[in-house]
């Protein structure tokens, strides 16, 4: 088992940024992939992006230039740098983790107005 506590979402306003971090514990030995991906009222969850234990990264064409995710395999945590926010990346955000199976955070409301 994983657990995954994740921290960092909040309000801010468009062109502001935010930090979203996460750690993980448990059975953290088996973790390749680590990542976020959030989910809007109304829309499906979305990837936004990931990283694995070798720092290939992959992020959704919408965050592109704009959000950088990191991980410290020390620490067995993971770090989403969000800037220029906009009001359409509003959403909650979960951490997810991947090894021998997936493990999803509890989510962190991320709120951007106009």
């Amino acid at each position: 088992q994983v657990q995954l506590v994740e921290s960092g979402g909040g309000l801010v306003q468009a062109g502001g940024s935010l930090r979203l971090s996460c750690a993980a514990s448990g059975s953290i030995f088996s973790i390749n992939v680590m990542g976020w991906y959030r989910q809007a009222p109304g829309k499906q969850r979305e990837l936004v992006a990931t990283i694995t234990s070798t720092s290939s990264t992959q992020y959704a064409d919408s965050v592109k230039g704009r959000f950088s995710i990191s991980r410290d395999n020390a620490k067995n945590t993971v770090a989403l740098q969000m800037n220029s926010l906009k009001p359409e990346d509003t959403a909650v955000y979960y951490c997810y983790v991947k090894g021998i199976r997936g493990y999803w955070g509890q989510g962190t409301q991320v709120t951007v107005s106009s």
